[in-house]
């Protein structure tokens, strides 16, 4: 199916031929004053080499944040000479949540929960530092003061809208997120933005990281994300805790953390919305974890196997995925009445744009 083909379905049939829908179902939400916001952290577990895919080389992997908030900001990255795609052409999930943002003219709001370097896009600033490494010490020794900020964010955001979908964007954050869904006694397998998860080195930060809490004898959330988690996870919290309207949480394995992190606090539980490729990932067992927590999840299938554009395509074959909240970005051109046909077109003409 080339670009230029339509399809008015919300899910069905086309040409005769049964196709999964564009979400996985109704998730039953009005809106009519929408927010789009990401939080941007980094932990110095995307530094290890072989961690992260989200970066030109592991000490890269600190600017993506930054890089793609100007992606989505402003239609480019402006601060240095880089094209939004992975060595292998694949296009950023910024460049969906891009794309998405101009189709419904929503200005995009950013949080600064730790960043290594200071943002150049407008920011609310949580005043957090960039996550350590939680083999060596402590990950995040604020998360008291994030968490009270990322409350004081909710209560703030609560007068501005009637529907808030949180993305992220920690390159890294899969680790940290196994490693505090493991702390919480969940059997979790996460994600990658990588074709070939690296589970045996995340299993092995993960085993080590696991042993210094139990002999710290860490059990509390809070205490927890402390030990182990990074920047982001403590503001998404305490924005779940304040926030008085429908909240969407826009992620894959990282938001599943987040939501388990929510429940252990005893909170009104947001649902997830992400891309059906992370749900495919053989690698993680998403769903899986979903239904233990348990959270509702989501899932937004754009068709990128028969759009017409070589990069994207490779989200089916499990690069990239998810990222910068692109599936919660779809989720809400959905729910603001935009067609699957119009929402893919939007996406090839914004990422063909790029090449």
């Amino acid at each position: 199916m080339s670009k230029s083909d339509t399809f008015n379905f919300r899910g069905g049939e086309i040409l005769g031929v049964n196709i999964m829908p564009f979400v996985s179902e109704d998730p039953h939400l009005k809106v009519t004053k929408p927010l789009f916001c990401s939080i941007l952290a980094n932990t110095r577990l995307s530094t290890v080499p072989g961690v992260s895919g989200a970066g030109q080389s592991p000490e890269k992997t600190l600017l993506t944040p930054i890089l793609d908030a100007e992606l989505i900001a402003r239609g480019s990255i402006t601060s240095m000479p880089v094209k939004p795609n992975t060595p292998t052409g694949c296009p950023t999930p910024a460049s969906i949540t891009r794309a998405m943002m101009d189709l419904i003219s929503v200005k995009p709001l950013f949080i600064n929960a730790g960043l290594a370097q200071s943002p150049t896009v407008p920011c609310l600033d949580a005043y957090g530092c960039v996550g350590e490494d939680p083999r060596e010490r402590d990950a995040v020794p604020c998360a008291d003061a994030l968490y009270q900020r990322g409350v004081e964010i909710g209560e703030y955001l609560s007068g501005s809208g009637d529907l808030l979908v949180l993305g992220e964007c920690v390159p890294g954050g899969t680790t940290t997120a196994l490693c505090v869904l493991r702390a919480l006694g969940y059997p979790a397998s996460v994600s990658s933005s990588l074709v070939n998860n690296p589970l045996p080195l995340k299993e092995e930060i993960c085993r080590t990281v696991l042993k210094r809490i139990k002999r710290e004898g860490i059990t509390r959330p809070l205490e927890i994300i402390r030990a182990t988690g990074d920047p982001m996870m403590p503001v998404a919290v305490g924005i779940a805790h304040a926030y008085e309207g429908n909240l969407v949480l826009a992620g894959g394995t990282q938001m599943l953390a987040v939501a388990a992190l929510v429940r252990a606090f005893q909170d009104r539980m947001p649902p997830i919305a992400t891309t059906s490729y992370v749900r495919d990932d053989p690698s993680a067992n998403v769903s899986e974890l979903a239904a233990r927590i348990p959270v509702k999840l989501f899932f937004v299938d754009p068709g990128f196997h028969d759009l017409g554009h070589a990069g994207l395509a490779r989200y089916c074959i499990g690069e990239v995925k998810e990222g910068m909240g692109a599936g919660g970005a779809m989720l809400l051109a959905y729910l603001l009445g935009y067609s699957p046909a119009t929402i893919r077109e939007k996406i090839y003409e914004t990422v063909s744009a790029y090449s």
